[in-house]
């Protein structure tokens, strides 16, 4: 899902914050949601940007974009993911989605 340091640099933040909490996550969330079946990796990540799009979440965003796209996902489909979400969850925070997303996708550019 992450590249190997990038994942171990962030269960490292979790155990420092709170070794309970990295436990739950590791054994909950990548243990049991995300190993299932019936979904592939592609699929969870889309809809986890979904899910975080139309909740506000924007701190996780940009990471959960990056999973994404080491899941499979390309660029349009994860826009198109955002997109979707927009008549639900607002036009002015689509544009805060995409301005995270641009920062992944073009670093070098910025997006006002």
């Amino acid at each position: 899902m992450l590249g190997s340091d990038e994942a171990e640099r962030m269960r490292q933040g979790w155990r420092q914050l709170s070794p309970e909490l990295e436990h739950l996550i590791l054994s909950f969330v990548a243990g049991q949601i995300w190993t299932r079946h019936t979904l592939d990796l592609k699929t969870r990540s889309l809809c986890t940007i979904a899910a975080l799009t139309a909740l506000g979440r924007t701190s996780a965003i940009e990471l959960n974009i990056r999973m994404a796209l080491g899941n499979g996902a390309t660029k349009e489909e994860i826009l198109e993911a955002m997109i979707q979400m927009a008549p639900d969850a607002g036009f002015p925070a689509a544009w805060e989605w995409l301005r995270i997303a641009s920062s992944v996708f073009w670093p070098e550019e910025t997006v006002e």
